[in-house]
């Protein structure tokens, strides 16, 4: 899954932590101008509508097309850099269930003075990338450790197409 233009060398994490410094005062002038709550609610539309459109991206250039190994073989781009510690629970054609117990995301994100809205910046894109990765991916997930438990647990399932 890399890119000659280097866009997929660069680990998510690092995205990320541009993206939020890009982000940032954009958020905050949203939020001067038309309040926090409307001003959350546009960050969170914009970025699960980036998050469906870079995973359409990926999907795109599965030669064999997808499937939840194909999915769960793009998760390096999000643990690089330590970005995230994975305790995998179960792993076969049909599950893929891990428990994250630590999240360099939400760290940075408090250090950015960004946690209040760590979860839209980053928590809320995993189901919509699933979706728009292949719409027989769903995910399921109860807490997260942005939110302030202690671990975040995710809970995919694949349905394969009734031939």
């Amino acid at each position: 899954m890399t890119q000659s233009n280097g866009t997929q060398t660069m680990g998510i994490l690092e995205r990320r932590r541009i993206e939020a410094e890009i982000l940032k005062p954009v958020y905050e002038e949203m939020v001067a101008r038309l309040g926090e709550a409307t001003a959350q609610e546009i960050l969170g539309a914009a970025i699960t509508k980036a998050a469906l459109a870079a995973a359409q991206s990926f999907a795109a250039t599965e030669p064999e097309g997808t499937s939840l190994k194909s999915f769960a073989d793009l998760q390096p781009l999000w643990t690089k850099d330590d970005a995230l510690r994975l305790e995998v629970k179960r792993q076969d054609e049909t599950h893929f269930d891990y428990n994250v117990t630590r999240c360099r995301y939400a760290e940075m994100y408090r250090e950015m003075g960004l946690g209040s809205i760590g979860h839209l910046l980053s928590c809320n894109r995993d189901a919509a990338f699933c979706t728009g990765y292949d719409p027989r991916i769903t995910m399921e997930r109860t807490q997260t450790i942005m939110q302030g438990a202690d671990h975040c647990d995710f809970r995919y399932r694949f349905e394969p197409k009734n031939e």
